[in-house]
């Protein structure tokens, strides 16, 4: 009995001590967040601006504005707008779904970074292209450290 409650309690211990050392993720995985939005597509440079601080105090609150340059007309609209942080526990931070009716292609939101990193903004135009663009911020305090 002694052994077994000693096997619970250290593994208790190593379950304790997991998100520490895996509370982020890696670049593959950021790579292949994009890929699941984007499939086969390659994204082209250009139409997405992101503004982002460059340095942000604290990582829980950090304010992010994206844009996309469309008309917004039925033939040529952005379909969603797509946020990945390479460095957050799960790069995929949150997804927008527009239509012509939005009437412009512009966000504004919070969002939390686990630390300094590079941030992706991606477009899924009506044509089925991708368009992308990115922002780096340097992290003084991080958030994202707990499992969800």
């Amino acid at each position: 009995m002694t052994t077994n409650r000693r096997t619970f309690v250290m593994a208790m211990g190593a379950v304790g001590l997991a998100p520490l050392f895996a509370s982020h993720a890696s670049e593959d995985e950021a790579v292949a967040a994009m890929k699941a939005i984007m499939g086969s597509a390659s994204p082209k440079a250009g139409r997405v601006t992101l503004e982002l601080p460059p340095l942000v105090e604290n990582g829980n609150l950090v304010t992010i504005k994206v844009q996309v340059d469309s008309p917004m007309t039925p033939a040529d609209h952005v379909k969603a707008l797509h946020v990945v942080a390479e460095g957050n526990p799960l790069p995929n931070v949150i997804s927008f779904f527009l239509g012509p009716r939005a009437g412009r292609a512009e966000i504004g939101t919070r969002i939390r970074l686990a630390n300094s990193q590079r941030v992706w903004a991606i477009a899924e135009m009506s044509d089925g292209s991708f368009w992308r663009g990115h922002a780096e911020t340097l992290v003084t305090l991080a958030a994202c450290t707990e499992v969800v």
